[in-house]
């Protein structure tokens, strides 16, 4: 059974930093795009970053770009959301999702994705 287990959510203060981690049993980790998307109460799940198998490409929500960076380590199973510069508007629920020979689907979509994590709390205070 395919699992994605995300870690590393928490309280912070604004202008403060978190590292989310994705570890995944997919098998082939390497040949799937990964993607983070994160819900806040009451709002609909929007995308926040994804990644290329070969971590060649990278696209950001736009309000997250220069603060957010995707990264991956194919040989961990795991991919990571470094994310800088908090704001209040950053809390939510963060998703990591993997999608699998979707190519010239729009992987800013919650459909592109085959398999999704149990979701990892964020909270930014002001």
């Amino acid at each position: 059974q395919v699992q994605l287990v995300e870690s590393g959510g928490g309280l912070v203060q604004a202008g403060g930093s978190l590292r989310l981690s994705c570890t995944t049993s997919v098998p082939a980790f390497s040949n799937y795009d990964m993607g983070w998307f994160r819900q806040a109460p009451e709002k609909e799940r929007e995308f926040v970053a994804v990644i290329s198998w070969s971590a060649t490409y990278t696209y950001y929500l736009h309000s997250v770009k220069g603060r957010f960076t995707i990264s991956r380590d194919n040989a961990k199973n795991t991919v990571y959301l470094q994310m800088n510069n908090l704001k209040p508007e950053d809390t939510a629920v963060y998703y990591c999702a993997s999608s699998f020979g979707r190519s010239g689907w729009d992987l800013t979509t919650s459909s592109a994705y085959d398999y999704w994590g149990q979701g990892t709390q964020v909270t930014v205070s002001s």
